[in-house]
């Protein structure tokens, strides 16, 4: 019960840092990936609106963690499919409707992360089990949060790493030009 809470908690406060830094670094990290001057603006709002859902991608990557430590695959599995479906007509209705281009797909992800998020966080709070989410009881245990850091830390260098190289294949690619 306390690492569900403590968990909640650490994936709402990463979620709101990693939504700051994302929005604010937006244009710095386009320029340093050499993004053509011709689309760094389009660039720039659709990181900053995705970066919008952050809270709620954290939230679901928590509650989907502590769902599947107890063995639960199935729901959020099925949880992504939905919003990942959701995310596909979004993303039509947004451009080809309404005609919102690049910020109709961003806005469309955003939704997908926050439908995702809620289907995730209305599973716990309706759970009658330990992984059972009280917001009454959210908050953090140090001890709790050492053992999710001590996990949670190698893995997330380990992402950042992959991401990192994954810029920097971006950037070569982004000198060949906008086409």
């Amino acid at each position: 019960e306390r690492a569900v809470h403590t968990a909640i908690l650490t994936a709402v406060i990463s979620g709101v840092v990693s939504m700051l830094l994302g929005i604010a670094m937006a244009k710095p990290a386009l320029r340093l990936l050499d993004t053509p001057d011709s689309i760094i603006g389009l660039s720039t709002l659709y990181i900053r609106i995705y970066f919008l859902g952050t809270p709620f991608f954290m939230l679901y990557n928590f509650g989907a963690a502590i769902l599947r430590a107890i063995g639960d695959t199935r729901r959020p599995m099925i949880y992504l499919i939905i919003s990942g479906v959701v995310n596909a007509i979004l993303n039509v209705i947004f451009v080809m409707v309404f005609k919102m281009s690049v910020a109709g797909v961003a806005i469309a992800t955003a939704i997908s992360q926050l439908l995702s998020c809620v289907m995730i966080i209305a599973t716990l709070l309706k759970s009658d089990t330990c992984y059972k989410l009280d917001i009454r009881k959210i908050c953090i245990d140090k001890s709790i949060l050492k053992h999710i850091l001590r996990i949670g830390v190698p893995a997330g260098l380990q992402s950042t790493v992959i991401t990192a190289s994954n810029a920097l294949l971006q950037s070569s690619v982004n000198s060949f030009g906008e086409n």
